[in-house]
């Protein structure tokens, strides 16, 4: 049997398989995860609430479950958490906020339903960026850290959705993703995280006010396991108007170890943009010398409304969520608001709507394009971050010159919003990492509701490389850092 270390760093399907076969107890299993949390989340700060009693009562339930023949499929005991913007029941929902510290909901999240019912185990709610907003100067439930360095942020906003399973803390999390808010936190901190085609997941019980972008997503240590937890949360929910009735293939059916009949499409300008750090360029290129042995023809194409993805997401998407809480509490509660949280809002409540309607059609025009792009390969390639995480600091924006609004906004925002944009699924996995040890991330985009083929280009480019073995050296990552 596995140590603690060596169990918590296991895939959630390799974990599942010992759980199936009682060569492992859901109970052993939850312990070793919080075992970790207890000896590093103090500086990493993943969490903010950790259901530990209730997490080991379902554990000790799931053990009787399968030792008597019940066993509810690959999940069954698996330990994992969510971003703390989906309502769980009984458990308080803080939105990584002040103004809703004391919230607790009376439902869970649909999503929550699904792996309940898979038999997954949820052992806590994870730290984010204020509402998901993304901006967070001072997180008022400790600031998040990367686990591959705590002097760099793990990006946002599910950080700690990033965070916990990089670090052996849960087998899996769910994150939230409007712009690249599962996207992000994967490729800094090293592990694999889908955004799914909108409307694929239900999104009833998340707290959502980017209505026409926000998705929930898996974020996992790899890509086999993000299907699996992609399949328990698919499908079609009475209660999202929003959500598909379109049939939920079987996702591990999409996985194979090669790409022949292929053709994957790289991004000029999500790729290739000045600022591109040269670490990430060097494993980008790489990175297409594996797809291209594995038997994949490599293109390049060009999407030159791309770049406009990103002030077109913060005009619309902004200006969404700025009017959900206006009403609601920017008037009453702007001292309880983070200084970037409130600041993004109130610019969010300035933009006219004459503004955000031409806004709306422009995006149209932008996913036009990517669509009509894909007419003509089958998935879209690019880095999922153009810079490794940087240091804490560096991550507060200040935007004074047009220099800035490229260098600061752009360059940080250009690989992931034109595919939010364009509503398609994208996943974000392990490329490599720089000299110093942090992670750089490839990133896949295919056509709406075929999340099967961006499964089947993420897994073959895994399978043929070591990245996602590394995991980071916890005491002795924290132990340098404190020295």
């Amino acid at each position: 049997m596995p140590g603690n270390e060596e169990l918590a760093f296991l895939s959630a399907a390799e974990q599942g398989r010992l759980l199936r076969d009682r060569k492992l107890s859901p109970v052993e299993l939850l312990r070793a995860c919080l075992e970790r949390i207890d000896r590093y989340d103090g500086i990493l700060r993943a969490y903010i609430t950790v259901c530990a009693e209730q997490a080991l009562a379902q554990a000790r339930q799931a053990e009787r479950e399968i030792a008597t023949g019940n066993y509810r499929g690959p999940l069954h005991g698996i330990p994992f958490g969510v971003k703390d913007q989906l309502c769980t029941q009984g458990i308080r929902t803080t939105l990584g906020s002040r103004i809703t510290a004391d919230y607790v909901p009376d439902h869970d999240a649909t999503v929550i339903e699904r792996l309940r019912a898979a038999g997954a185990i949820l052992i806590g709610k994870e730290n984010l960026h204020e509402f998901g907003k993304g901006g967070t100067n001072v997180f008022p439930y400790g600031q998040p850290r990367n686990p591959w360095n705590p002097a760099h942020h793990p990006a946002g906003s599910s950080s700690g959705s990033g965070i916990a399973p990089a670090s052996g803390f849960s087998s899996g999390s769910l994150g939230e993703d409007t712009g690249g808010s599962v996207r992000s936190p994967a490729a800094a901190n090293g592990i694999v995280g889908l955004r799914p085609t909108f409307g694929r997941v239900s999104r009833y019980g998340g707290v959502m006010h980017g209505w026409t972008a926000d998705t929930l997503g898996p974020l996992t240590r790899t890509v086999e396991d993000n299907t699996l937890f992609l399949q328990a949360i698919a499908g079609h929910d009475a209660r999202d108007p929003l959500s598909s009735t379109r049939l939920v293939p079987d996702y591990a059916a999409a996985l194979r170890p090669d790409l022949r009949g292929l053709t994957l499409a790289v991004v000029r300008e999500m790729t290739w943009p000045d600022g591109v750090h040269s670490e990430v360029r060097s494993a980008m290129e790489a990175a297409l010398d594996v797809l291209r042995k594995l038997g994949a023809t490599v293109k390049e194409v060009s999407l030159k409304l791309a770049k406009h993805s990103v002030p077109l997401q913060l005009l619309t998407s902004d200006s969404d969520i700025a009017a959900m809480m206006l009403k609601r509490w920017l008037r009453t509660r702007w001292n309880d608001f983070d200084v970037g949280t409130r600041t993004r809002l109130a610019a969010g409540c300035l933009i006219p709507a004459t503004v955000y309607h031409r806004a709306m059609r422009a995006r149209a025009l932008v996913r036009r394009e990517i669509l009509d792009t894909l007419a003509g390969c089958d998935a879209l390639l690019c880095p999922a971050n153009l810079n490794p995480p940087g240091r804490i600091e560096a991550a507060r924006e200040q935007v004074d010159t047009p220099e800035d609004m490229d260098k600061k906004v752009l360059l940080r925002r250009i690989s992931t919003y034109p595919f939010s944009m364009a509503n398609i699924p994208a996943i974000a996995l392990p490329m490599g990492y720089t000299k110093n040890e942090l992670p750089v991330s490839l990133q896949v985009a295919a056509k709406p509701f075929d999340e099967a083929t961006v499964f089947r280009v993420a897994h073959a480019y895994e399978r043929a490389t070591p990245w996602h073995r590394r995991h980071p050296d916890l005491a002795r990552i924290l132990h340098k850092a404190a020295a």
